[in-house]
């Protein structure tokens, strides 16, 4: 059976306006610049040359600057067979949504930059691959790279998230066997979750020759907790669970925990040579696609 004969007319709707606005926030990436940041993604370096006049400032290379006082223009090439597979968070926490991300859940952001970096890709003619999960993979779509894949990709991106909870370190462990060939994997998710387990996962991917690229997708009340006087949490992955708490008295412990984890997660990715982009809710998608792009093509 085929994928779209899982689908209502009402999810190729939603299908169709993710495209729509994947494609905007693509063509808003190239938008007053003179090169497009669509090599951003599968570009390598390739070797210095002498910098002559009329070169962009942006490519010499001042590293090698300082080394031998000569200024070098640094070049790239573009790999043509890049394989990039999505994996993409579906459990309950990331359907969290506060008052400053406008109504967007941070599902809803996990899926426009999923489907603006599957577009991305697609257009320039590498291979794009999906893999949905929660607790254990949901949807499996395998890299591919022509035209026609976009629609498979962005009807596997559609789907709603889930009300289940998961430990993402053993998800990806499930996920793992099932990468059949090394290439870039974009890990979409809030990672909340246990970071010893995380990083044992991060490991394996990165002993098979992966390179990773975790964006982490918080809602910025998760990051300055504003909330005051008594208010009810409601757990998201265990619907049951219910706990009334004086949020100023918590304040401080919670900010506290919050950024033990972050610093660990920093630390966990740092160790394991992963790409992590933290990345609010209330921040445009293009405008957080234009700045890491721009810092990956101006590593060494």
């Amino acid at each position: 059976m085929r994928l779209l004969d899982l689908v209502t007319p009402k999810d190729l709707s939603r299908v169709a306006n993710l495209q729509l606005l994947a494609r905007e926030v693509v063509e808003g990436l190239s938008s007053g610049r003179h090169r497009s940041p669509q090599k951003g993604f599968s570009s390598e370096f390739k070797e210095h040359r002498p910098y002559v006049a009329g070169d962009e400032l942006r490519n010499i290379d001042w590293k090698a600057f300082a080394k031998s006082d000569r200024l070098y223009i640094r070049e790239f090439e573009e790999e043509t067979n890049l394989k990039c597979t999505l994996l993409v968070d579906q459990s309950g926490s990331m359907q969290y949504s506060g008052d400053r991300s406008g109504g967007q859940s941070k599902y809803d952001y996990a899926q426009v930059l999923a489907a603006s970096i599957g577009y991305l890709l697609l257009s320039q003619q590498d291979a794009i691959g999906v893999v949905t999960f929660d607790n254990q993979p949901r949807t499996i779509v395998p890299p591919r790279s022509r035209p026609s894949h976009l629609t498979a990709v962005m009807t596997a991106i559609a789907q709603s998230a889930s009300r289940r909870s998961t430990d993402l370190g053993e998800a990806i462990r499930k996920i793992s066997p099932k990468l059949k060939r090394r290439g870039l994997l974009v890990l979409i998710t809030d990672a909340m979750s246990d970071l010893e387990s995380l990083g044992k996962s991060l490991a394996q991917l990165r002993g098979q020759k992966h390179e990773v690229l975790l964006f982490q997708i918080l809602d910025p009340d998760e990051a300055d907790f504003p909330f005051q006087g008594r208010i009810e949490f409601r757990d998201l992955e265990n619907l049951g669970r219910r706990e009334m708490v004086d949020a100023n008295s918590v304040r401080q412990r919670y900010l506290a925990k919050y950024e033990q984890h972050q610093t660990q997660l920093r630390e966990t990715c740092r160790r394991h040579r992963v790409d992590l982009v933290e990345v609010k809710t209330d921040r445009p998608v293009v405008e957080m696609l234009h700045e890491y792009l721009s810092q990956r093509r101006q590593r060494p």
